[in-house]
């Protein structure tokens, strides 16, 4: 099994969207520099998912000397941009910002008092699922079940040999939750088959997400998102969600955590939440869409086999 995560699925429907005889003008490496050979025929450019703290990104980075081996960089939020300029001193002129985009939106489940609530995790295990669990077993509403989808199979077959028995424990404690349905790993497009059945989708997120692809594809659905304003996660997804302060304490995080989900059940089925989410559905479709999204690609990348700079440059 191949790698399938947020990364992957991007570069997939960069190629899905964006003209392919113009797209064949550039090197288009992922993440990673030097994931793929540069190009002394084509104009290279990094598109940076990964957090600037990660070992296969840092190292390189900080050498000032790789700089000028990529004619552009381009990351997914403001956010990233920003880190990686700081932290590394990146010339300006070479960085731009596009962020991320889904391709599809479907209607959402409208939530009725009285109903069953249910929760959406769809995250790898380090990103907060021990906290989540942690709230899950102080949330004593009966109508609330939480259904988590993790692994560490979304990363490859490699991946998930070497890194699977370390997160064992945390799947194996998520089944034997009552409140908690293990769903295990599941592709992107079954997963977002299934979001039509879920109300809220819950985030504690603890590593600092670059973008976040998972809350994207949940807001767009119409979910009520409860998340910790950690990373990008504030940009990524605006005023639309329920936000717990991120803290290292994650006994603590998790209480704050039961209380919001509690909390928001208790409102769900307001006329004033649900023209909410009606509105972020409409905020989503409209600035997170790839039929939107192709038209910001395709403007920079004529723009840069021009050799013009970006006008909206960060």
């Amino acid at each position: 099994m191949k790698p399938i995560g947020g990364t992957e699925l991007q570069y997939n429907q960069l190629y899905k969207y964006v003209d392919n005889k113009l797209l064949s003008n550039f090197q288009i490496t992922t993440s990673v520099p030097e994931k793929e050979p540069l190009s002394k025929d084509k104009i290279n450019i990094i598109w940076v998912q990964n957090s600037y703290d990660q070992p296969n990104v840092s190292p390189w980075m900080k050498d000032k000397s790789n700089h000028d081996k990529y004619d552009w960089y381009v990351f997914n939020s403001h956010w990233c941009a920003e880190k990686y300029r700081m932290m590394f001193q990146l010339p300006h002129h070479k960085c731009t910002v596009i962020k991320n985009a889904i391709d599809k939106f479907a209607g959402r489940a409208v939530y009725q008092k009285g109903q069953p609530v249910k929760i959406l995790f769809t995250s790898t295990p380090w990103r907060g699922l021990n906290v989540l669990l942690g709230a899950m077993q102080l949330v004593k509403n009966p109508l609330i079940t939480c259904d988590v989808y993790s692994s560490t199979q979304i990363y490859g077959s490699s991946f998930d040999e070497a890194n699977r028995n370390m997160y064992e424990p945390l799947f194996e404690q998520a089944r034997h939750l009552d409140n908690v349905n293990y769903m295990g790993f599941a592709s992107n497009e079954t997963i977002l088959k299934s979001m039509y059945n879920y109300h809220i989708f819950a985030y504690p997120n603890i590593w600092e997400e670059t973008s976040c692809i998972a809350a994207i594809e949940a807001l767009a659905h119409g979910l009520h998102g409860i998340v910790t304003n950690y990373g990008a996660l504030f940009e990524t997804c605006s005023e639309w969600p329920t936000y717990i302060q991120y803290q290292r304490n994650y006994k603590e995080l998790a209480k704050l955590f039961a209380y919001g989900i509690e909390g928001i059940v208790n409102v769900l089925h307001t006329p004033g939440m649900q023209e909410l989410l009606t509105s972020q559905q409409m905020f989503y479709k409209k600035f997170y869409s790839w039929d939107n999204r192709k038209h910001e690609w395709t403007n920079f990348l004529q723009g840069a086999l021009n050799g013009k700079p970006r006008t909206d440059m960060v």
